[in-house]
Parts: C-alpha cells; sequence; structure tokens
C-alpha cells in the first residue's frame, strides 16, 4: 500500500507515518513546507526519527513541498501512484487566525483544493483529511456528533475546515471520490505542538512563568491522547465499506471533556510544582466547551479510545522532560 501523507512534520502526521512504516508493505511518502509557525527544529527531529526508523524496510520519504505550489505537488503524484492521501498538512492555531486569517484561505482551502484533485486525478482508493472540532462553534451540545449543524463557526480556522468537507461533498458526489472527513478533538501526547495548551502550560510551570488562563480556566476541553488518535486513523483508512458510502465525517475525541483548570492542577501534581496564573475573560474566538460524540467512530469503526487523561498528561511531562 503506498500512502501520502501532507504534514508528515506536524504532530498528528509525524504519529501516523511512525504507525503505517511499522508496516514493510507501506510505502510512505511525506509532504512539508516546514514553516515556522512553531519551532522548525521540533519538526525536523521528528522527521529525523521516521527516516531512522524506517530504514530498515527502506519505506519512508520525506518532501520539502509547500500544498500551495499546485506544479511541484503535480510532480510528485505523477511520479507517484499513491494508493490512499491523508491530508494533514493546514495552518493550524485558533487565536492565530485573528493575526492571519489569509495564511488559512490560501493553506486551507487552496492547499486543500490542490491536493483533493490532484488525488481525484490519479484515481486514489480513498482521499482521508484533517478536519477539526472547532467546526461545532458554540455548541450547547454537551456532545457533538457528526449530523449536528456546523454553520455557526467562530474563527476563519474553523471556517476553512467547513469549506474542506463542503469540497470534500462536491468532490465526492461528482468524481465518486471516496472522502473522509476527520474531526480531531484536542489532540495531546509526547511529540506534541508548543502552541497547545497542555505544552506550553508543562513549560510555563518548569520555568517559573505566569499562565494566562482566558475564562477563567472554566472552558471544557475533549483531550484526546495521540496513540488512541493514530490508532482511530488507521482503522477508518482500513475500513472496508460495505455500503460504499462515498462521503464520510467521523469524530476522534476521548468523549470526557474535561475543564482547562482540572488539566492545569493535575499537570502541577505530576510535576510537582505550582503554576502562577493570570485570569482572563474568554476571548469570542474560543469555544466555551468541546466533547466528542463518538458512537459512530466505536460502531463503525470498532475504536476504543481507552487513554485516561491523567495517564496521557504522565506521558507527555515525561516526554517533555527528557526532550528538554
Amino acid at each position: 500500500m503506498k500512502f501520502l501523507i501532507t504534514g508528515h512534520a506536524g504532530f498528528i502526521g509525524f504519529s501516523l507515518v511512525d504507525k503505517l512504516i511499522e508496516d514493510k508493505n507501506n510505502r510512505v511518502i511525506g509532504l512539508d513546507n516546514f514553516n515556522n509557525y512553531y519551532d522548525v527544529k521540533l519538526k525536523k527531529k521528528r522527521v529525523n526519527l521516521l527516516k531512522k526508523k524506517s530504514k530498515r524496510f527502506s519505506n519512508f520519504k520525506s518532501f520539502n513541498c509547500d500544498i500551495r505550489n499546485e506544479k511541484k505537488l503535480r510532480k510528485i503524484f505523477l511520479s507517484n501512484k499513491f494508493d490512499i492521501v491523508i491530508h494533514l498538512a493546514a495552518q493550524a492555531g485558533i487565536r492565530y487566525t485573528l493575526k492571519k486569517p489569509r495564511e488559512y484561505i490560501t493553506n486551507n482551502i487552496l492547499g486543500f483544493f490542490n491536493i483533493i484533485d490532484l488525488s481525484k486525478s490519479q484515481k486514489v482508493k480513498k482521499f482521508i483529511y484533517a478536519s477539526s472540532s472547532s467546526v461545532y462553534g458554540n455548541s450547547k451540545k454537551k456532545f457533538s456528533k457528526e449530523t449536528d449543524n456546523v454553520n455557526k463557526p467562530l474563527q476563519i480556522y474553523a471556517a476553512s475546515k467547513v469549506s474542506n468537507e463542503l469540497i470534500a461533498h462536491a468532490y465526492s458526489h461528482l468524481y465518486n471520490l471516496s472522502t473522509t472527513g476527520i474531526r480531531f478533538f484536542t489532540v495531546y501526547g509526547p511529540w506534541g505542538r508548543p502552541d497547545m495548551a497542555i505544552y506550553k502550560f508543562t513549560k510555563k510551570i518548569l520555568k517559573n512563568k505566569k499562565i494566562t488562563l482566558y475564562n477563567q480556566g472554566k472552558n471544557f476541553r475533549d483531550f484526546t491522547y495521540i496513540d488512541d488518535v493514530t490508532k482511530g486513523i488507521v482503522k477508518i483508512l482500513k475500513y472496508k465499506d460495505k455500503k460504499k458510502e462515498k462521503y464520510k465525517i467521523v469524530n476522534i475525541g476521548n468523549n470526557k471533556p474535561v475543564r482547562t483548570l482540572k488539566m492545569l492542577n493535575s499537570l502541577e501534581k505530576l510535576i510537582g510544582k505550582k503554576s502562577k496564573k493570570i485570569m482572563f475573560k474568554n476571548i469570542n474566538a474560543d469555544t466555551i466547551r468541546t466533547g466528542a460524540n463518538i458512537n459512530l467512530l466505536k460502531e463503525k469503526y470498532k475504536v476504543r479510545v481507552n487513554t485516561r487523561i491523567t495517564h496521557g498528561l504522565k506521558n507527555f511531562v515525561n516526554w517533555y522532560k527528557n526532550f528538554i
């Protein structure tokens, strides 16, 4: 099986490639532009680990390529007959969307179009892409379901992800392309993103720096451990759909929302150190609560999400101390 993974130097992309190359029969091509949204050194360390691990089977190659560069992308697609494309590359971040909205339009919409259009042209068997829990906006439901309304995104980032889902629907309908959008819920764990709360809080506690808590730490997030995420993706890409539905949306979450302040308290206990806090009101780009209804993930794809946040946080803190 030959895979294209875009955003392979990113957190989820790296973790997925790491899982896929364990099978000697898999061939994985990774694309990433190694931008400086966060530490480029971290991205390169991830990729170097993948190269080292894949030496045994020689089943992984990394390319520096921007998904907005259609010409370069086309050459890569033409020289490789991909069975499955997993599109994870995107401009990430919620608050960054307030500063650089154009980055989300060009990367997350134009870049997405380039990848899905080439996937259609090259007749890939499956096109899987990253969506986000942010598409649900400020839902009043405790747990958001795939069939819920997503027409009130709070940020350009969320709007770009809704756009991806709509484009995928059109491609499935018009060109018979099998597409699956995965709505990720606050993914964390070793090798995670430095702009995410768990990484930032751990770093600031250890460096005695003040932590800013929006909405006074009362927001809820459905923190989802990275191993559960990669396990879910692998199950989805291997799934044989008897109904042959061409367009699918799936939540991958933990189904156990945790208050931000409670997560911080758990980190403090693990690190053995109290944090210095600054309390702020909520900003209008932040959702108050995320919670995943994962009935579809469990019943259709037979995925069991079972990593408790206390265990996941412990793994992250141990990794962070060794990594730093």
